[in-house]
């Protein structure tokens, strides 16, 4: 693809991880990666500060958990002195949203017993050349705080889209991958708590799409929540598809459900964007929505382009506010996006849409 081709520069790589035994394994994995060149490794927060003017990286990659100051400390102390791309590498842990939240682009899991140690450097990686050309993005709004009983936000001062039968009858799907957690919740918190069903597919590593989905609860008016297979689908109600399952709509009589299910992976990914909107074509007989975000490579384009053939309302996020303008790049090159806009406009521009129905 086009962005995939202008990956040629030497990628400067800081490592920033308090064990040894880490770094030594990224630094060495990481060689003769593409064009990857470590240029240095940092042994605490405090080092990497130091470091990172001078070394002058492309890419950062860093550990959420170490001693005495923590990744997303680290981040919030970096930022301002040198602004760079940050992979954050890190075990099941929600503190990577926080982190997410202040600014880094994206993040790998740690490797475990169900992935090799070559598959995660093969990952992060992948990543590393994707961040390299990822736009930093200073924090929208304050990393929430760890979960408690808090109330959700106060859904009437968010403007409601009422009992309309048209919207009884609405579908939406939405595809994002690097940048888009924190762009996806630029649209949901816009959105009112009665929003038509909506399912979510963010490339992500399996355990997080739940803390993810959880956090999207947390902050956005509708209900949000995990996928299941066979959820049926309703209004008010927002799924996030489960790492490592392909998701799909189907539709049972009048009524519809996702499933989640093993299978292979489509344009490289499980879930995979093209998936979900390729089911949308396929079975949605009702009006429906398609919008893809920011992300890296070409995934959800074609299903975009047969939503829209079938007769989906599209939207694209634009270059400008993409942190990677891959995925929506490619979807608009094909003719699949029939509205572009900023991640922050892009919930007024499907909810004008909407209310015109």
């Amino acid at each position: 693809m086009a962005f995939e081709a202008t990956v040629k520069k030497r990628i400067r790589v800081l490592v920033v991880d308090d064990s040894a035994v880490a770094r030594t394994f990224i630094t060495s994995g990481l060689m003769g990666k593409g064009n990857i060149q470590v240029v240095g490794f940092a042994v605490n927060g405090a080092d990497a500060l130091k470091k990172a003017p001078e070394l002058k990286p492309d890419v950062v990659t860093l550990d959420v958990e170490m001693p005495d100051m923590s990744g997303i400390e680290l981040l919030k102390k970096l930022m301002p002195v040198y602004r760079v791309p940050v992979i954050l590498v890190s075990s099941l842990n929600l503190h990577v949203f926080e982190a997410l939240a202040a600014g880094a682009v994206d993040f790998v899991r740690k490797p475990d017993s169900r992935q090799s140690k070559e598959e995660f450097i093969g990952t992060l990686a992948q990543k590393i050349e994707a961040a390299a050309y990822a736009k930093v993005r200073t924090a929208s709004h304050p990393a929430p705080a760890a979960p408690s009983a808090a109330a959700k936000p106060a859904v009437e001062t968010i403007p409601l889209l009422g009992a309309s039968p048209a919207l009884d009858h609405v579908m939406i799907g939405l595809g994002a991958s690097t940048g888009g957690t924190e762009a996806t919740l630029e649209v949901m918190k816009r959105l009112p708590a009665d929003i038509p069903p909506m399912v979510i597919v963010q490339h992500m590593p399996p355990g997080f799409t739940k803390m993810y989905a959880d956090r999207l609860n947390r902050l956005c008016a509708m209900e949000v929540r995990e996928a299941v297979d066979g959820d049926d689908l309703y209004r008010g109600l927002a799924l996030v598809a489960p790492a490592d399952y392909q998701c799909r709509f189907v539709r049972i009589g009048d009524r519809y459900r996702v499933s989640c299910r093993p299978g292979e992976k489509v344009s490289g990914h499980r879930p995979s964007v093209d998936v979900l909107f390729q089911s949308m074509a396929d079975v949605v007989k009702t009006r429906m929505v398609g919008i893809i975000m920011t992300g890296m490579g070409h995934d959800g384009a074609d299903g975009l382009l047969a939503m829209r053939k079938a007769g989906a309302y599209t939207i694209g996020q634009d270059k400008e506010s993409s942190v990677v303008y891959g995925m929506p790049m490619v979807a608009n090159d094909i003719g699949a996006v029939q509205v572009q806009a900023s991640c922050e406009n892009i919930a007024g521009v499907l909810l004008r849409h909407l209310k015109s129905l």
